[in-house]
């Protein structure tokens, strides 16, 4: 019995803990002005990161924090997904064309779409921390100012695209374009304004600026072996990776 009140009371503390961050740290959305300076801004951030390079690169490969491997064929819209034992060829254009492997054995029961559903989350999550300035004018996208003190922010809202529609992102920019942080407003986390910084720029062989390392909070998120090219040849990937699901 003493134990059970012991749990109760831990419990209670920790929710009244969680309660209290929410109060106190909590953010209310800021609401923007002035689309057409926002579009400008955004324009000059892409500019700075180079984004024509990103439109002209064929091919990506990286690792997330050490959990999720990628070889992403962006011209053709396929990407292999791995993680632990699980391989993923996604076909971004035909859904069911993707194939899973565990232990490199097919995966063709139920399982197979379990898989394919955790290889698009995963890859959806850890391509935006790669190439979210670049995703500033997806279809669905708006664009606007929030002034910040002395400074101006560029929030971005997503009414569509990826598996959570409706998130917000407040970009925050150096003089020259360059993200340093932005704070978000997501369904996945239930606290808004949780900052993460955009940090150690490094540029690909392919001329494109990318940001390696974000820091959120206690949570350091790192992209390891990052490659960039024109061909799957460029990245050190086989050349008939994914013939299976074209």
């Amino acid at each position: 019995m003493k134990i059970i009140k012991i749990l109760l009371y831990i419990i209670a503390v920790i929710a009244f803990l969680l309660l209290g961050a929410y109060f106190f740290l909590n953010e209310k959305l800021p609401a923007g002005e002035n689309p057409a300076k926002a579009d400008a801004l955004a324009t000059k951030m892409q500019t700075a990161l180079n984004k024509a390079a990103w439109d002209s690169t064929n091919v990506v490969s990286w690792d997330f924090s050490g959990r999720h491997k990628y070889v992403w064929d962006k011209k053709n819209e396929m990407v292999q997904v791995t993680w632990g034992e699980n391989k993923v060829l996604l076909n971004l254009k035909e859904w069911n064309k993707g194939k899973a492997f565990k232990n490199d054995k097919e995966i063709t029961d139920s399982q197979l779409d379990v898989l394919r559903g955790q290889a698009w989350s995963f890859f959806c999550n850890d391509s935006f921390w790669l190439i979210a300035p670049f995703k500033v004018f997806d279809e669905g996208t708006t664009r606007n100012i929030v002034k910040t003190g002395d400074s101006e922010a560029l929030l971005i809202s997503y009414a569509s695209g990826g598996v959570t529609p409706g998130d917000s992102y407040l970009w925050f920019l150096d003089e020259s374009g360059v993200p340093q942080k932005y704070k978000m407003w997501v369904k996945i986390i239930p606290i808004g304004g949780v900052e993460a910084t955009w940090e150690q720029w490094t540029k690909t062989k392919t001329s494109v600026s990318v940001a390696t390392q974000h820091k959120l909070g206690p949570i350091t998120i790192v992209i390891n072996d990052l490659k960039t090219g024109y061909s799957l040849a460029d990245i050190d990937a086989k050349a008939d990776l994914f013939d299976v699901i074209k």
